[in-house]
């Protein structure tokens, strides 16, 4: 039952009709609804892809994206990739940043693009680590996070874990002859 009753007359003048205050439907949300369209929101799993996507495309090596959910609440993945110099990780952290803000996920927050031997990328719940060979190998990101869960990029195919390690940690074994 509606306080504030008003009458009106409809379109042609003839009968009075009652209007309450209280409308079925809000025309400012209608409008709102009706005009604009928001894109659906991407999942953390298929930012962590796009971005490897990326990394990919500007010839980054060792591309890895780790399922941390279960054991940080920092974020939900982390995507690692190598370049071979200062300016190949400027350009993959370039284009990675190009490519998620053309898609309406930009970064929160890029450090380190100034050095650029290790450069981090923080897009909420997939954190992005670029770095050069010889910072990889020296902070060992994939040793601190071992129990994360590898997640496959279709159509990449990982260098095998012997021959991603620096030749001073593989070890050969040779066999004696008698």
């Amino acid at each position: 039952a509606c306080r504030h009753p008003t009458s009106v007359r409809d379109s042609h003048g003839e009968l009075p009709r009652q209007i309450c205050c209280r409308l079925r439907w809000n025309p400012i949300y209608f409008n709102i609804i009706s005009t604009k369209r928001t894109p659906i929101a991407r999942t953390s799993k298929a930012t962590a892809l796009a971005v490897a996507r990326a990394m990919l495309d500007k010839k980054a090596t060792d591309v890895l994206i780790l399922h941390v959910a279960k054991l940080t609440s920092v974020a939900d993945y982390l995507v690692l990739g190598s370049a071979d110099s200062d300016r190949q990780t400027r350009a993959i952290a370039d284009h990675v940043d190009g490519v998620l803000s053309q898609s309406g996920a930009g970064a929160l927050s890029i450090e380190g693009k100034a050095s650029s031997q290790w450069v981090l990328m923080d897009f909420g719940d997939v954190v992005v680590h670029i770095f050069r060979q010889d910072a990889r190998h020296h902070y060992g990101l994939e040793r601190l996070w071992a129990d994360a869960r590898r997640i496959a990029i279709p159509g990449y195919t990982p260098p095998s874990a012997a021959a991603s390690k620096p030749a001073s940690q593989t070890r050969v074994r040779t066999a004696k002859r008698a």
